[in-house]
């Protein structure tokens, strides 16, 4: 996950946090410099267009994706939200609901 997030942004530094143990949900801090008076939607939307093969493939289910400059982080603490733990944060991410299988 950190490697394929770093093809995008380089100049960041990635956490990443599998939520639920299956390499499918995940929680991604992304931090850089690079986003100082970028919008959070123009800051993600190059990297979920990066993860629109992983998500067609289903290898990716959820993907929690908070992109933050280093100030932001400083002041942010933990920003994990899983989208099936039933918490209250605020989700900016990718969640995919699939039909249900037979």
């Amino acid at each position: 996950m950190v490697a394929e997030v770093l093809k995008v942004v380089p100049d960041a530094t990635v956490e990443a946090k599998d939520l639920h143990g299956s390499g499918d949900h995940w929680h991604v801090r992304v931090i850089s410099a690079s986003y100082e008076g970028v919008r959070p939607l123009q800051r993600q939307r190059p990297i979920l267009r990066h993860f629109k093969p992983h998500i067609a493939q289903n290898s990716v289910h959820a993907l929690d994706l908070k992109c933050m400059t280093p100030e932001q982080a400083a002041q942010a603490g933990d920003t994990s939200f899983d989208p099936h733990g039933g918490g209250e944060m605020e989700f900016f991410g990718v969640h995919i609901r699939r039909p249900e299988k037979e």
